[in-house]
């Protein structure tokens, strides 16, 4: 079984071959960053016309790389949220027409949910079904929640942030202290050599009076960074100097260790109240050493088998697009041609 897979719904375009929902045939990922560098951000417009004009050539490379002819596809899968709506729609066009043009299903997929799936692309992954019922921290640039996976499609919201992603965060701190964009990895490179317990920053605690309840949710399971945000950008109006003074690497270094101090709160909390064997993290901010280095710690602590994506399935990509349709099928999903756009889809 053949899917190709297309990811559009950020600043990556992505298209990729997948057999049998864990054989990645080929994987083709062309990053924006360049082109929103100069803007601190990701921009909706430039993102979906640079979508517009690299998607051909990526699927056409993505089936080169896979060595395969149109005709071997079994079925067309794409994201379909949640996203930026712009940039959803131009994935979604062309698996459309190439589903109708091939003649093959339309597999809609989640987009959190994928990430979720990508534990399981790595050689020495375990199968969901031996790693199930597990927890997974989803950290990236537009996402940061805590999820217990039942099984594939059965997922139960925990916990998730209140205002901005980790990745989110990381990028607003970077801007603060002039690092540059993407920030996470810029923070990542200053912080190395820094001291995270230089400065003491807020873990965001979430608290709320009225009731024990955020709607379905814990908000001990819940995260927080617009104050760690105001946090730093005080802490740097009454220390101009550190940013010509040599002590930038410590408050990095600091700013990080409390972002991940916070993910890393509410993770082990999550742990002690599900009672799983296996733990993991995906999403782009999954990448970072230091919190890798955390997440391996914890595990330690409670005895715990560890699951982290691979490196090259951390930020979007379409591998674990094409891999998750390949595992689950397609024949309840339908696959119409009516399907639409949802940039605020969820998981259930």
């Amino acid at each position: 079984m053949n899917v190709l897979g297309i990811e559009t719904s950020c600043d990556e375009t992505s298209a990729a071959v997948v057999r049998d929902g864990t054989v990645v045939l080929s994987n083709v990922v062309y990053s924006q960053i360049a082109q929103h560098r100069p803007y601190g951000g990701v921009v909706p417009e430039i993102a979906s016309r640079s979508h517009v004009e690299e998607i051909g050539g990526i699927v056409s490379k993505a089936m080169a790389d896979a060595g395969l002819d149109w005709k071997d596809l079994d079925a067309v899968a794409v994201t379909y949220g949640p996203g930026l709506a712009s940039s959803l729609l131009v994935g979604l066009a062309a698996a459309k027409a190439l589903a109708l043009r091939l003649a093959k299903p339309l597999v809609p997929v989640n987009h959190v949910e994928a990430h979720l799936f990508s534990l399981f692309l790595g050689e020495e992954s375990p199968r969901p079904e031996t790693a199930c019922p597990l927890v997974a921290l989803m950290v990236s640039g537009g996402h940061t929640a805590l999820v217990r996976m039942d099984k594939v499609g059965r997922y139960h919201l925990l916990g998730q942030t209140l205002d901005d992603a980790a990745g989110e965060a990381l990028d607003k701190g970077a801007n603060l202290m002039k690092l540059g964009y993407p920030g996470g990895p810029e923070i990542e490179k200053v912080a190395a050599v820094g001291d995270p317990a230089y400065v003491k920053f807020p873990r965001g605690v979430v608290a709320n009076p009225r009731d024990d309840r955020i709607g379905d949710l814990d908000p001990r399971l819940c995260f927080s960074f617009s104050g760690l945000k105001t946090a730093l950008l005080y802490y740097l109006k009454d220390h101009p100097q550190v940013l010509t003074d040599g002590t930038l690497k410590h408050v990095a270094a600091s700013y990080q260790e409390a972002v991940f101090d916070a993910l890393l709160s509410r993770t082990e909390r999550a742990l002690q109240q599900e009672r799983v064997s296996f733990f993991g993290c995906v999403g782009g901010v999954a990448k970072n050493q230091r919190l890798r280095e955390k997440l391996v710690g914890l595990a330690k602590k409670y005895d715990l088998q560890l699951l982290l994506a691979p490196m090259a399935y951390c930020t979007d990509n379409a591998a674990m697009v094409a891999a998750l349709a390949g595992a689950t099928g397609w024949s309840a999903t339908g696959g119409s041609q009516d399907l639409d756009v949802q940039p605020d889809l969820t998981i259930s």
